[in-house]
């Protein structure tokens, strides 16, 4: 097969990855004012319980199925071969899975809310996205992932009203997710064939998944594991839904930085079975340059907007997620870094052991600061923990490569970003104090922010952006 664009792949995952997302964002304005924080919150933490089965139902599989799908993508038969050995462990996994979250789920006090993001673990069973992004495929994914965040939207606004809608709400989480994933399979033929079932053999490389697994329990501990927590420890289904609404504004714009890394690892994969080293370097050091570039703005962006933006986009009963997202927009820029060394250079070249060793100690982090902050601060406990350990995680993953890759350079790369971004974020800052809280104030900070942004990189001549931006000026003359 040929290769793609990695700049088309991006912005198709790019897109993809927002989508995801789009829902929930769209929406959040109404629902917070329909469901309240209570309701919000409640949804919050047993969706936070049921990601835990989740987690068991994929067992590593995506990562895995992405990047072995990236070795073989040029040979079909063997690609035949890796695809449904992969599928049909992680159907065998999830289907088991899913008899257990059932007996749990039957003891709960939600039970039927519980039972109803069951369709969360059917969506794993019929999940084929990990083949298409190891043949870097992405345009099928996105239009796909458009309709159903569509219909979604759609089915949210014509059916959830009050408080009392909330397993609708609920449910359309839930199942739309679910024939989402198995539209997908509609795609399957042309890519993959009926392999000889002789030769499958499904617990192959068992062992090698298991060893993804891990890291992806220890990431979940500060990606879900936060909600959990304060659930448990603040006994306060609101402080929940003052960080679900946080958090989800974060994770949503880091989903700009993180999407080059679902495009890369397949690329990264494909380069290292040929044993071409120096090609690999070369899309590092660009990687970590993408991440200062677009990951500064964004991260002071949100820290100076974050008091004009929440009242009026969550209403005026939710101003604690003012300084909640002012704290984690830094997850942009730290899991921006460790996204790089961690996803992008260390899972393709097939060293998931030290990647699990680095996310373990950042788990660890985050498990003892959420022990220690939550009861005293509540849900910005939560958030300098999160903060905390990816910061942890960055820092140990550079540590370990820097006889590989120069750390100097990686962090002299930033300088210009650095200096652009805080020019910006005082200038908005001082514009802050003077507007009131409304969309037309926003959306004129936001845009005066990137005039800044660019226009102090383009004062000072940066060689990424100017490469870009000759770039793209060429692609448009050339329409």
């Amino acid at each position: 097969m040929s290769k793609k664009s990695i700049k088309k792949n991006y912005i198709y995952n790019v897109t993809y990855q927002v989508l995801v997302l789009l829902t929930p964002l769209i929406t959040t304005p109404y629902l917070s004012r329909v469901l309240g924080a209570e309701g919000i919150g409640t949804v919050s933490f047993v969706e936070s319980i049921v990601y835990y089965f989740v987690l068991f139902a994929t067992l590593g599989i995506t990562t895995y199925g992405q990047r072995e799908i990236s070795y073989v993508r040029d040979d079909y038969k063997l690609r035949t071969k890796v695809f449904w050995e992969t599928k049909i462990l992680e159907i065998i996994i999830s289907i088991f899975v899913l008899g257990l979250y059932i007996i749990f789920s039957s003891v709960q006090q939600n039970k039927f809310m519980y039972y109803i993001f069951s369709f969360y673990i059917l969506a794993v069973t019929v999940d084929v996205v990990w083949l298409f992004q190891g043949l870097e495929e992405f345009g099928k994914i996105v239009i796909r992932n458009l309709f159903f965040k569509l219909v979604s939207i759609i089915y949210i606004f014509t059916t959830v009203h009050n408080e009392k809608d909330i397993l609708k709400y609920v449910f359309g989480l839930a199942f739309f997710l679910f024939l989402s994933n198995l539209s997908l399979c509609g795609y399957l033929k042309g890519y993959i064939g009926i392999p000889k079932w002789k030769y499958i053999r499904p617990f192959r490389n068992i062992k090698i998944v298991i060893s993804m697994f891990v890291p992806t329990i220890a990431i979940s501990i500060y990606t879900v594991l936060d909600k959990t927590m304060i659930g448990l420890i603040t006994k306060d289904a609101i402080q929940n839904g003052y960080y679900e609404q946080a958090i989800k504004i974060s994770r949503m714009v880091l989903t700009i930085v993180t999407s080059l890394g679902t495009v890369m690892i397949p690329r990264i994969g494909y380069y290292f079975g040929k044993g071409d080293i120096e090609q690999i370097n070369t899309f590092m050091y660009r990687a970590y340059r993408f991440v200062w570039f677009i990951g500064v703005p964004l991260c002071f962006g949100i820290v100076a907007t974050a008091s004009n933006f929440v009242p009026w986009f969550y209403g005026n009963s939710y101003s604690e997620v003012i300084l909640l997202l002012k704290v984690l927009s830094f997850l942009i820029l730290a899991i921006g870094i460790n996204n790089v060394t961690g996803m992008q250079y260390l899972i393709p070249t097939k060293r998931q052991n030290t990647f699990t060793v680095t996310v373990l100690v950042g788990a660890v982090t985050n498990l003892v600061l959420n022990i220690i902050l939550i009861g005293r601060l509540q849900a910005l406990g939560a958030a300098i923990a999160s903060v905390a350990a990816e910061t942890t995680i960055a820092l140990v993953q550079l540590f370990i490569i820097r006889k590989e890759l120069s750390i100097l350079k990686i962090f002299k790369c930033s300088l210009n970003y650095l200096l652009a971004g805080i020019f910006m974020l005082l200038v908005l800052i001082f514009l802050g104090e003077y507007l009131e809280p409304n969309i037309f104030n926003s959306f004129i900070m936001i845009l005066i922010g990137a005039f800044i942004y660019f226009g102090v990189l383009l004062l000072i001549r940066d060689s990424f952006f100017m490469e870009n931006t000759k770039s793209i000026m060429r692609k448009v003359i050339n329409h």
